[in-house]
């Protein structure tokens, strides 16, 4: 049974944090979300946009057409999200893949297919249906919920991360790049375009479309710097090293680390980061017990002589790379440093 103190301090946070959160309802015909997003596309200058970290559009034309048809039917639209900027714009939080189709069907560049409700219509585009039917789509109404630009810095991400929880939609790196726009979220979206680091990494267009490539270079810098503040919550730990370093951070030394990291695993990695020349993707605590690692042994000794080939495929590191708990404090240490001591010959 809660006491009537423990009730208040609940009713206290409740009351605060609701305050933090501001939001408006609106309502938009087709044709005018569209044109609100279509207008000024191309100068960036589009009252409702999309920003970097979703600019991928990653619906193929089977969903596309689907979307259509619950139009066409009549059938409930999920809400779509969007933040307003201090410049007024609308910054789309989800819905992007939604406004994109049907951007893509005015415009006629979606043709209908696969459709079994209504069958009929497969193989048609936009221009094709009658004017009235036009019209109707046209006129069709959509929700928007906007996030106010009163609301603070946590609402903000918290839309994100509610939204997506469980998603597809957005993965961690994308909701960042949301909700801690900056200098050091720009700084690790141009490390992540390094033709040096993407020469000794491979990731699917899907994962590279999810931020992936951002994620194991933001856990590079975080685990680099901060490995001792590290306590198992790995999404609170990078959001807030994310958060701090969009205040303030040292670009030339951070660049330097991250190069000489990158010069050491290419002089020295057949396969760099991979497993093997066959693989496709770079594994999570692979790349950072060889990263991390890396980077901490050149700051004690900036030429090692060590050969990595003498323990790189040995079962102890297999051991370090692999299992349950990967992301427990002592596990995450525990990979690092082995790469870190076994670079210095230790």
């Amino acid at each position: 049974m809660l006491t009537e103190a423990q009730i208040e301090t609940i009713e206290t946070q409740i009351r605060e944090k609701q305050q933090t959160v501001d939001y408006d309802v609106k309502e938009y015909p087709v044709e005018i979300l569209v044109s609100k997003y279509k207008t000024d596309l191309e100068t960036d200058e589009n009252e409702i946009f999309i920003p970097a970290y979703q600019r991928s559009f990653v619906w193929e034309e089977e969903r596309q057409s689907k979307f259509v048809e619950s139009i066409l039917l009549g059938l409930p639209i999920p809400y779509i999200f969007t933040a307003e900027n201090e410049d007024g714009r609308l910054e789309i939080v989800d819905g992007s893949q939604r406004i994109r189709t049907l951007e893509n069907f005015l415009s006629d560049r979606l043709t209908l297919s696969t459709l079994e409700i209504l069958d009929t219509c497969n193989g048609l585009r936009f221009s094709d249906f009658p004017t009235s039917r036009k019209r109707k789509i046209n006129n069709t109404s959509l929700r928007m919920i906007v996030l106010s630009e009163h609301s603070d810095e946590d609402a903000r991400f918290m839309l994100f991360e509610r939204i997506n929880s469980g998603s597809v939609i957005l993965k961690d790196m994308e909701k960042r790049k949301g909700s801690f726009t900056g200098p050091f979220t720009d700084f690790v979206y141009e490390c992540a375009s390094d033709p040096q680091f993407l020469r000794l990494t491979s990731f699917t267009e899907r994962t590279k479309k999810r931020g992936e490539p951002q994620e194991l270079i933001l856990r590079f810098f975080a685990y680099s710097e901060s490995l001792a503040d590290y306590t198992g919550y790995v999404n609170e730990f990078l959001n807030d090293y994310n958060k701090t370093k969009n205040e303030t951070f040292n670009r030339a030394n951070l660049e330097t680390e991250f190069k000489n990291m990158l010069n050491y695993v290419e002089a020295n990695f057949e396969n760099g980061f991979l497993k093997g020349a066959h693989h496709t993707s770079t594994p999570r605590v692979r790349f950072e017990a060889i990263a991390v690692g890396i980077n901490l042994a050149l700051k004690e000794n900036p030429n090692p002589t060590t050969n990595v080939n003498d323990w790189l495929n040995s079962e102890e590191f297999i051991a370090e790379v692999t299992g349950s708990s990967t992301n427990t404090p002592v596990k995450l240490r525990s990979r690092i440093n082995f790469v870190k001591n076994r670079v210095l010959g230790l």
